[in-house]
């Protein structure tokens, strides 16, 4: 297929007819020069066909492979597809498409190879206590900082953030297989191991349309212990994927 735009943007999915439609619709009208790609994650309603009649260009699975396989996937494509900039959002609505024009923005704007966007990190705009976790919440988004400082020797608000715009020079470390249960905190490891230049970028989110937060009971506890084994073992799921 070839394509008319330098830029895609592209959506992991499965099972999201009821909130695929408004996500479309939102990049339709605010990005009207970017292609669309959704990885149909095996879904089993009418996800794949939705996406297709809006124009969007499906890759779809033939069984459910999981968040990791779909992030991998969608970078892939961008490579392979020959695209110069690449943007991920949620196919919840969570994720406004103004603030991504943002993000693609910076790094077609040569300030970064990968600009993330974070709900915690403050900007002009964006007050630093704008979202207000519950107790609970801000204990898991602490461990979750707090680890990332380590591992990354700076501060980093928002490691699980989903928004993401990258560049053709992100693309190849972004598509590779994931190990961990962790992509995104895999990925910005990745990133600082190949010295590419990534930039949190405080934005607006909105609440979900559906599901529930990852940072929340049992979900919580799993993430974080998730994200703390990704930081400690890195290099050796570097290795075994080597």
């Amino acid at each position: 297929m070839s394509s008319r735009s330098d830029t895609v943007v592209f959506i992991p999915a499965w099972n999201e007819e009821q909130n695929l439609p408004d996500v479309l619709a939102e990049l339709a009208t605010v990005l009207p020069d970017a292609d669309v790609l959704v990885i149909d994650d095996g879904s089993t309603d009418a996800t794949a066909a939705i996406a297709r009649e809006a124009g969007a260009i499906v890759v779809s699975f033939g069984e459910n492979r999981g968040l990791r396989a779909g992030i991998a996937a969608g970078y892939r494509e961008a490579l392979e597809r020959g695209y110069a900039f690449c943007g991920r959002v949620d196919a919840d609505g969570q994720h406004p498409v103004e603030e991504l024009a943002r993000l693609l923005q910076l790094v077609r704007s040569d300030v970064c190879d990968v600009a993330v966007g974070s709900r915690f990190a403050a900007g002009e705009g964006y007050d630093a206590d704008r979202y207000l976790p519950s107790p609970s919440r801000r204990f898991g988004i602490g461990l979750l900082q707090k680890a990332m400082h380590v591992r990354l020797g700076r501060r980093f608000h928002d490691p699980t953030s989903g928004m993401a715009a990258v560049n053709a020079k992100a693309m190849p470390v972004m598509s590779r297989p994931y190990a961990s249960g962790a992509p995104e905190v895999e990925a910005l490891l990745r990133l600082k191991a190949e010295g590419l230049r990534v930039e949190e970028v405080a934005v607006h989110m909105r609440e979900r349309a559906s599901g529930e937060s990852k940072l929340q009971g049992k979900k919580a506890v799993k993430l974080v212990l998730t994200v703390v084994g990704t930081l400690l073992f890195f290099r050796w799921l570097r290795h075994r994927r080597t």
